[in-house]
Protein backbone atom coordinates (compact mmCIF):
# COMPACT_ATOMS: atom_id res chain seq x y z
CA UNK A 1 0.00 0.00 0.00
CA UNK A 2 1.20 3.48 -0.83
CA UNK A 3 0.35 6.53 1.29
CA UNK A 4 0.07 10.28 0.86
CA UNK A 5 3.44 11.72 1.83
CA UNK A 6 2.86 15.45 1.37
CA UNK A 7 0.73 18.08 -0.31
CA UNK A 8 1.04 21.75 -1.16
CA UNK A 9 -1.00 24.61 -2.55
CA UNK A 10 0.27 26.63 -5.52
CA UNK A 11 -1.24 30.07 -6.16
CA UNK A 12 -0.44 31.89 -9.39
CA UNK A 13 -1.92 34.67 -11.48
CA UNK A 14 -1.18 34.43 -15.22
CA UNK A 15 -3.75 37.14 -15.96
CA UNK A 16 -6.13 35.84 -13.28
CA UNK A 17 -5.77 33.90 -10.03
CA UNK A 18 -5.63 30.11 -9.86
CA UNK A 19 -5.30 27.85 -6.81
CA UNK A 20 -3.84 24.40 -7.45
CA UNK A 21 -3.46 21.54 -4.99
CA UNK A 22 -0.61 19.07 -5.57
CA UNK A 23 -0.67 15.79 -3.62
CA UNK A 24 2.39 13.51 -3.53
CA UNK A 25 2.51 9.82 -2.67
CA UNK A 26 5.51 8.15 -1.04
CA UNK A 27 6.18 6.49 -4.42
CA UNK A 28 6.69 9.90 -6.02
CA UNK A 29 3.43 9.93 -7.99
CA UNK A 30 1.55 13.23 -7.73
CA UNK A 31 -1.91 14.42 -8.64
CA UNK A 32 -3.37 17.87 -9.30
CA UNK A 33 -6.64 19.43 -8.21
CA UNK A 34 -8.14 22.85 -8.92
CA UNK A 35 -9.30 24.84 -5.87
CA UNK A 36 -9.96 28.20 -7.52
CA UNK A 37 -12.88 30.19 -6.08
CA UNK A 38 -13.13 33.37 -8.10
CA UNK A 39 -12.81 36.46 -5.89
CA UNK A 40 -12.30 34.42 -2.68
CA UNK A 41 -9.22 32.39 -3.60
CA UNK A 42 -7.26 32.84 -0.38
CA UNK A 43 -10.15 31.47 1.70
CA UNK A 44 -9.73 28.08 0.01
CA UNK A 45 -5.94 28.27 0.33
CA UNK A 46 -6.28 28.62 4.10
CA UNK A 47 -8.89 25.88 4.30
CA UNK A 48 -6.57 23.48 2.50
CA UNK A 49 -3.30 24.41 4.21
CA UNK A 50 -4.57 24.84 7.75
CA UNK A 51 -7.22 22.12 7.94
CA UNK A 52 -7.31 19.64 5.05
CA UNK A 53 -3.69 18.82 4.18
CA UNK A 54 -2.75 17.75 7.73
CA UNK A 55 -5.61 15.22 7.59
CA UNK A 56 -4.33 13.71 4.32
CA UNK A 57 -0.81 12.76 5.34
CA UNK A 58 -0.37 9.03 5.79
CA UNK A 59 -3.70 8.11 4.17
CA UNK A 60 -4.13 5.62 1.33
CA UNK A 61 -4.75 7.75 -1.82
CA UNK A 62 -6.70 4.91 -3.45
CA UNK A 63 -9.51 5.27 -0.87
CA UNK A 64 -11.06 8.21 -2.71
CA UNK A 65 -14.63 7.74 -1.48
CA UNK A 66 -13.59 7.32 2.15
CA UNK A 67 -11.41 10.43 2.03
CA UNK A 68 -14.25 12.38 0.40
CA UNK A 69 -16.66 11.40 3.16
CA UNK A 70 -14.04 12.14 5.82
CA UNK A 71 -13.59 15.70 4.56
CA UNK A 72 -17.33 16.27 4.07
CA UNK A 73 -18.89 14.62 7.11
CA UNK A 74 -15.85 14.86 9.36
CA UNK A 75 -15.76 18.65 9.28
CA UNK A 76 -19.31 18.86 10.70
CA UNK A 77 -19.76 22.23 8.91
CA UNK A 78 -20.89 20.91 5.54
CA UNK A 79 -21.33 22.40 2.09
CA UNK A 80 -20.56 25.93 0.96
CA UNK A 81 -18.25 27.05 -1.86
CA UNK A 82 -15.05 27.16 0.23
CA UNK A 83 -15.47 23.70 1.73
CA UNK A 84 -16.63 22.05 -1.48
CA UNK A 85 -13.91 23.67 -3.61
CA UNK A 86 -11.29 22.33 -1.20
CA UNK A 87 -12.83 18.85 -1.22
CA UNK A 88 -13.04 18.98 -5.02
CA UNK A 89 -9.34 19.77 -5.29
CA UNK A 90 -8.45 16.76 -3.14
CA UNK A 91 -10.84 14.54 -5.08
CA UNK A 92 -9.46 15.58 -8.49
CA UNK A 93 -5.89 15.04 -7.32
CA UNK A 94 -6.70 11.55 -6.00
CA UNK A 95 -8.36 10.52 -9.26
CA UNK A 96 -5.33 11.91 -11.10
CA UNK A 97 -3.02 9.80 -8.91
CA UNK A 98 -5.11 6.67 -9.40
CA UNK A 99 -5.10 7.11 -13.18
CA UNK A 100 -1.34 7.59 -13.23
CA UNK A 101 -0.68 4.59 -10.99
CA UNK A 102 -2.87 2.41 -13.20
CA UNK A 103 -1.48 4.06 -16.36
CA UNK A 104 -4.89 4.92 -17.76
CA UNK A 105 -7.02 8.06 -18.31
CA UNK A 106 -9.49 8.90 -15.57
CA UNK A 107 -12.42 8.40 -17.96
CA UNK A 108 -11.54 4.70 -18.05
CA UNK A 109 -11.90 4.57 -14.27
CA UNK A 110 -15.38 6.11 -14.58
CA UNK A 111 -16.69 3.40 -16.90
CA UNK A 112 -14.91 4.25 -20.12
CA UNK A 113 -15.98 6.48 -22.98
CA UNK A 114 -19.62 7.08 -23.80
CA UNK A 115 -18.60 9.26 -26.76
CA UNK A 116 -15.53 10.19 -28.76
CA UNK A 117 -15.73 13.97 -28.37
CA UNK A 118 -17.31 16.64 -26.19
CA UNK A 119 -19.47 19.32 -27.80
CA UNK A 120 -18.65 22.76 -26.38
CA UNK A 121 -20.09 26.23 -26.65
CA UNK A 122 -18.19 29.48 -26.97
CA UNK A 123 -18.94 33.04 -25.88
CA UNK A 124 -19.86 35.74 -28.38
CA UNK A 125 -20.57 39.26 -27.20
CA UNK A 126 -20.72 42.78 -28.54
CA UNK A 127 -21.61 46.31 -27.54
CA UNK A 128 -24.78 46.10 -29.65
CA UNK A 129 -26.73 43.66 -31.82
CA UNK A 130 -24.63 44.23 -34.94
CA UNK A 131 -21.38 43.55 -33.13
CA UNK A 132 -22.79 40.47 -31.40
CA UNK A 133 -24.00 39.11 -34.74
CA UNK A 134 -20.48 39.50 -36.10
CA UNK A 135 -18.98 37.76 -33.07
CA UNK A 136 -21.39 34.83 -33.38
CA UNK A 137 -20.36 34.54 -37.03
CA UNK A 138 -16.69 34.53 -36.05
CA UNK A 139 -17.32 31.63 -33.66
CA UNK A 140 -19.26 29.72 -36.30
CA UNK A 141 -16.36 30.25 -38.70
CA UNK A 142 -14.07 28.66 -36.10
CA UNK A 143 -16.26 25.57 -36.15
CA UNK A 144 -18.42 26.07 -33.07
CA UNK A 145 -21.79 24.33 -33.30
CA UNK A 146 -23.07 26.16 -30.21
CA UNK A 147 -22.59 29.80 -29.22
CA UNK A 148 -23.69 31.79 -26.19
CA UNK A 149 -24.76 35.28 -27.30
CA UNK A 150 -24.70 38.35 -25.03
CA UNK A 151 -25.16 41.98 -26.06
CA UNK A 152 -24.86 45.41 -24.58
CA UNK A 153 -28.26 46.89 -23.64
CA UNK A 154 -29.25 50.37 -24.85
CA UNK A 155 -29.37 52.72 -21.89
CA UNK A 156 -27.20 50.50 -19.66
CA UNK A 157 -23.51 51.41 -19.53
CA UNK A 158 -22.27 47.85 -18.97
CA UNK A 159 -23.76 44.42 -18.51
CA UNK A 160 -22.71 40.90 -17.71
CA UNK A 161 -20.96 38.98 -20.47
CA UNK A 162 -20.01 41.96 -22.63
CA UNK A 163 -16.33 42.85 -22.89
CA UNK A 164 -15.07 46.42 -23.16
CA UNK A 165 -12.26 45.16 -25.41
CA UNK A 166 -11.78 42.53 -28.10
CA UNK A 167 -10.36 40.17 -25.47
CA UNK A 168 -12.44 37.48 -23.79
CA UNK A 169 -14.87 38.86 -21.24
CA UNK A 170 -13.22 38.95 -17.80
CA UNK A 171 -15.38 40.35 -14.99
CA UNK A 172 -12.90 40.14 -12.09
CA UNK A 173 -11.11 43.43 -11.39
CA UNK A 174 -7.62 43.06 -9.91
CA UNK A 175 -6.01 45.25 -7.29
CA UNK A 176 -9.07 47.28 -6.37
CA UNK A 177 -12.38 47.09 -4.55
CA UNK A 178 -15.41 45.66 -6.39
CA UNK A 179 -16.57 47.65 -9.38
CA UNK A 180 -20.20 48.76 -9.19
CA UNK A 181 -22.45 48.64 -12.25
CA UNK A 182 -26.06 49.64 -12.87
CA UNK A 183 -28.88 47.45 -14.12
CA UNK A 184 -32.40 47.80 -15.53
CA UNK A 185 -34.46 44.63 -15.90
CA UNK A 186 -37.09 46.51 -17.90
CA UNK A 187 -34.61 47.70 -20.54
CA UNK A 188 -33.09 44.22 -20.74
CA UNK A 189 -36.42 42.42 -21.19
CA UNK A 190 -37.57 44.83 -23.87
CA UNK A 191 -34.33 44.45 -25.81
CA UNK A 192 -32.83 40.98 -25.62
CA UNK A 193 -35.43 39.02 -27.70
CA UNK A 194 -34.54 41.30 -30.63
CA UNK A 195 -30.97 39.98 -30.54
CA UNK A 196 -32.08 36.41 -31.08
CA UNK A 197 -34.54 37.35 -33.82
CA UNK A 198 -31.69 39.00 -35.68
CA UNK A 199 -29.37 36.03 -35.05
CA UNK A 200 -31.90 33.57 -36.48
CA UNK A 201 -32.58 35.86 -39.44
CA UNK A 202 -28.83 36.01 -40.10
CA UNK A 203 -27.67 32.45 -39.44
CA UNK A 204 -30.80 30.35 -39.76
CA UNK A 205 -32.04 27.55 -37.55
CA UNK A 206 -29.00 25.26 -37.43
CA UNK A 207 -26.59 26.86 -34.93
CA UNK A 208 -27.28 26.17 -31.26
CA UNK A 209 -27.82 29.52 -29.54
CA UNK A 210 -27.58 30.00 -25.77
CA UNK A 211 -28.10 32.98 -23.47
CA UNK A 212 -27.14 33.73 -19.84
CA UNK A 213 -29.50 35.90 -17.75
CA UNK A 214 -27.06 35.66 -14.82
CA UNK A 215 -29.64 35.39 -12.02
CA UNK A 216 -31.19 38.78 -12.77
CA UNK A 217 -34.88 37.99 -13.23
CA UNK A 218 -37.77 37.13 -10.96
CA UNK A 219 -39.52 33.85 -11.81
CA UNK A 220 -42.39 35.54 -13.66
CA UNK A 221 -39.96 37.79 -15.57
CA UNK A 222 -37.99 34.69 -16.53
CA UNK A 223 -41.22 33.02 -17.64
CA UNK A 224 -42.00 36.00 -19.87
CA UNK A 225 -38.53 35.96 -21.43
CA UNK A 226 -38.55 32.21 -21.97
CA UNK A 227 -41.87 32.52 -23.77
CA UNK A 228 -40.56 35.33 -25.98
CA UNK A 229 -37.49 33.20 -26.80
CA UNK A 230 -39.58 30.26 -28.01
CA UNK A 231 -39.72 31.26 -31.72
CA UNK A 232 -35.90 31.28 -31.75
CA UNK A 233 -35.59 27.81 -30.10
CA UNK A 234 -32.62 28.48 -27.85
CA UNK A 235 -30.47 25.56 -26.75
CA UNK A 236 -31.00 26.94 -23.26
CA UNK A 237 -31.76 30.00 -21.14
CA UNK A 238 -29.20 30.01 -18.32
CA UNK A 239 -29.47 31.12 -14.69
CA UNK A 240 -32.64 33.06 -15.33
CA UNK A 241 -33.42 33.51 -11.63
CA UNK A 242 -31.52 32.83 -8.38
CA UNK A 243 -32.11 29.17 -7.59
CA UNK A 244 -31.84 29.18 -3.79
CA UNK A 245 -35.64 28.91 -3.90
CA UNK A 246 -35.83 25.83 -6.11
CA UNK A 247 -39.64 25.91 -6.11
CA UNK A 248 -39.57 29.16 -8.06
CA UNK A 249 -38.72 27.23 -11.21
CA UNK A 250 -42.22 25.75 -11.14
CA UNK A 251 -43.54 29.14 -12.24
CA UNK A 252 -41.08 29.36 -15.12
CA UNK A 253 -41.75 25.78 -16.23
CA UNK A 254 -45.52 26.41 -16.33
CA UNK A 255 -45.13 29.20 -18.87
CA UNK A 256 -42.38 28.28 -21.31
CA UNK A 257 -40.86 25.39 -23.23
CA UNK A 258 -37.48 27.13 -23.57
CA UNK A 259 -34.92 24.72 -22.04
CA UNK A 260 -33.55 25.87 -18.68
CA UNK A 261 -30.00 25.56 -17.36
CA UNK A 262 -28.85 26.46 -13.86
CA UNK A 263 -26.33 25.59 -11.18
CA UNK A 264 -22.85 27.01 -11.64
CA UNK A 265 -22.99 28.29 -8.05
CA UNK A 266 -24.33 25.00 -6.64
CA UNK A 267 -22.16 22.98 -4.24
CA UNK A 268 -24.00 19.69 -3.61
CA UNK A 269 -26.84 17.54 -4.88
CA UNK A 270 -29.11 19.19 -2.30
CA UNK A 271 -28.91 22.49 -4.20
CA UNK A 272 -30.58 20.81 -7.18
CA UNK A 273 -32.53 17.93 -5.60
CA UNK A 274 -35.99 19.42 -6.20
CA UNK A 275 -35.03 21.00 -9.53
CA UNK A 276 -33.97 17.59 -10.82
CA UNK A 277 -36.64 15.39 -9.26
CA UNK A 278 -39.48 17.64 -10.47
CA UNK A 279 -37.83 18.03 -13.90
CA UNK A 280 -37.85 21.82 -13.53
CA UNK A 281 -34.54 22.18 -15.39
CA UNK A 282 -33.00 20.56 -18.46
CA UNK A 283 -29.29 21.13 -17.84
CA UNK A 284 -27.26 21.19 -14.63
CA UNK A 285 -24.38 23.67 -14.77
CA UNK A 286 -22.46 22.74 -11.59
CA UNK A 287 -18.72 22.51 -12.19
CA UNK A 288 -16.39 19.77 -10.99
CA UNK A 289 -14.53 22.21 -8.73
CA UNK A 290 -17.63 23.77 -7.19
CA UNK A 291 -19.52 20.51 -6.86
CA UNK A 292 -17.11 18.61 -4.64
CA UNK A 293 -15.08 16.95 -7.36
CA UNK A 294 -15.55 13.99 -9.68
CA UNK A 295 -16.85 11.67 -6.94
CA UNK A 296 -19.81 13.84 -5.96
CA UNK A 297 -20.62 15.01 -9.49
CA UNK A 298 -20.78 11.37 -10.63
CA UNK A 299 -23.54 10.79 -8.08
CA UNK A 300 -25.39 13.95 -9.09
CA UNK A 301 -25.20 13.06 -12.79
CA UNK A 302 -26.54 9.57 -12.09
CA UNK A 303 -29.42 11.05 -10.10
CA UNK A 304 -30.13 13.58 -12.87
CA UNK A 305 -30.15 10.89 -15.55
CA UNK A 306 -33.25 9.30 -14.01
CA UNK A 307 -35.13 12.56 -14.62
CA UNK A 308 -33.82 13.29 -18.12
CA UNK A 309 -31.62 16.13 -16.90
CA UNK A 310 -28.30 16.49 -18.73
CA UNK A 311 -25.04 18.17 -17.78
CA UNK A 312 -23.82 21.52 -19.05
CA UNK A 313 -20.84 22.20 -16.83
CA UNK A 314 -19.53 25.68 -16.12
CA UNK A 315 -16.21 26.11 -17.93
CA UNK A 316 -15.25 29.78 -17.93
CA UNK A 317 -11.69 31.01 -17.41
CA UNK A 318 -12.28 31.36 -13.67
CA UNK A 319 -11.53 27.61 -13.60
CA UNK A 320 -8.03 26.41 -14.39
CA UNK A 321 -7.09 23.85 -17.08
CA UNK A 322 -7.04 21.30 -14.25
CA UNK A 323 -10.82 21.58 -13.89
CA UNK A 324 -11.28 21.59 -17.66
CA UNK A 325 -9.26 18.38 -17.92
CA UNK A 326 -11.29 16.80 -15.12
CA UNK A 327 -14.55 17.94 -16.72
CA UNK A 328 -13.62 16.50 -20.12
CA UNK A 329 -12.75 13.12 -18.59
CA UNK A 330 -16.11 13.24 -16.84
CA UNK A 331 -17.99 14.45 -19.95
CA UNK A 332 -16.60 11.60 -22.04
CA UNK A 333 -17.72 8.98 -19.53
CA UNK A 334 -21.34 9.75 -18.59
CA UNK A 335 -24.36 8.96 -20.74
CA UNK A 336 -26.41 12.06 -19.90
CA UNK A 337 -23.81 14.59 -21.02
CA UNK A 338 -25.35 17.64 -22.68
CA UNK A 339 -22.73 20.27 -23.51
CA UNK A 340 -19.58 21.79 -22.00
CA UNK A 341 -18.85 25.50 -21.65
CA UNK A 342 -15.43 26.36 -23.07
CA UNK A 343 -13.66 29.69 -22.77
CA UNK A 344 -10.08 29.34 -24.04
CA UNK A 345 -7.44 30.36 -21.52
CA UNK A 346 -4.76 32.84 -22.54
CA UNK A 347 -1.48 31.56 -23.91
CA UNK A 348 0.38 32.12 -20.64
CA UNK A 349 -2.11 30.01 -18.69
CA UNK A 350 -1.75 27.23 -21.25
CA UNK A 351 2.04 27.36 -20.77
CA UNK A 352 1.72 27.15 -17.00
CA UNK A 353 -0.78 24.28 -17.22
CA UNK A 354 0.29 22.03 -20.10
CA UNK A 355 -2.65 19.79 -20.96
CA UNK A 356 -3.83 17.13 -23.37
CA UNK A 357 -7.08 18.60 -24.68
CA UNK A 358 -7.72 20.34 -27.98
CA UNK A 359 -10.61 22.06 -29.79
CA UNK A 360 -11.63 21.01 -33.27
CA UNK A 361 -14.80 21.77 -35.25
CA UNK A 362 -16.95 22.52 -32.23
CA UNK A 363 -15.75 19.62 -30.09
CA UNK A 364 -13.08 19.02 -27.46
CA UNK A 365 -10.83 15.98 -27.64
CA UNK A 366 -8.50 14.44 -25.06
CA UNK A 367 -5.20 12.97 -26.14
CA UNK A 368 -5.70 9.21 -26.38
CA UNK A 369 -4.29 7.20 -23.52
CA UNK A 370 -2.88 10.07 -21.45
CA UNK A 371 -2.87 8.72 -17.87
CA UNK A 372 -4.69 10.50 -15.06
CA UNK A 373 -6.37 13.79 -15.84
CA UNK A 374 -3.84 14.64 -18.54
CA UNK A 375 -2.76 18.01 -17.14
CA UNK A 376 0.29 19.35 -15.29
CA UNK A 377 1.64 22.59 -13.80
CA UNK A 378 4.98 24.28 -14.42
CA UNK A 379 5.76 25.44 -10.90
CA UNK A 380 8.84 27.41 -11.87
CA UNK A 381 6.90 29.51 -14.37
CA UNK A 382 3.93 29.77 -12.03
CA UNK A 383 6.12 31.25 -9.29
CA UNK A 384 6.80 34.26 -11.53
CA UNK A 385 3.13 35.28 -11.45
CA UNK A 386 2.09 35.84 -7.81
CA UNK A 387 -1.42 36.26 -6.50
CA UNK A 388 -3.20 39.57 -7.11
CA UNK A 389 -6.39 40.27 -5.17
CA UNK A 390 -9.40 40.55 -7.46
CA UNK A 391 -13.13 41.05 -6.98
CA UNK A 392 -16.16 40.29 -9.07
CA UNK A 393 -18.43 43.31 -9.68
CA UNK A 394 -21.35 44.46 -7.55
CA UNK A 395 -24.64 45.26 -9.26
CA UNK A 396 -27.21 47.91 -8.41
CA UNK A 397 -30.52 48.88 -9.96
CA UNK A 398 -30.80 52.37 -11.38
CA UNK A 399 -32.31 53.61 -8.10
CA UNK A 400 -29.31 52.30 -6.14
CA UNK A 401 -30.83 49.07 -4.79
CA UNK A 402 -28.21 46.34 -4.46
CA UNK A 403 -29.09 43.57 -6.89
CA UNK A 404 -27.85 40.24 -8.22
CA UNK A 405 -24.73 40.53 -10.34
Amino acid sequence: MTTIESAKVIVCSPGRNFVTLKIFTEQGVYGLGDATLNGREKAVVSYLEDYVIPCLIGRDPSRIEDIWQYLYKGAYWRRGPVTMSAIAAVDMALWDIKGKMLDTPVYNLLGGKSREAVMVYGHANGKDIAETIDEVGRHLDKGYKAVRAQSGIPGIESTYGVSKTKDNYEPAVRGDLPKESLWSTEKYLNFIPKLFKELRDTYGDEPHLLHDCHHRLTPIEAARLGKEFEPYHLFWMEDCTPAELQESFRIIREHTTTPLAVGEVFNTVWDAQLLISEMLIDYLRTSIVRGGGISHMKKIASFAEIYHVRTGFHGATDLSPVTMSAALNFDLSINNFGIQEYMPHNGLTQELFPNSYQFKDGFMYLEEGKPGLGVDIDEEKASKYPYERAYLPVNRKEDGTLFNW
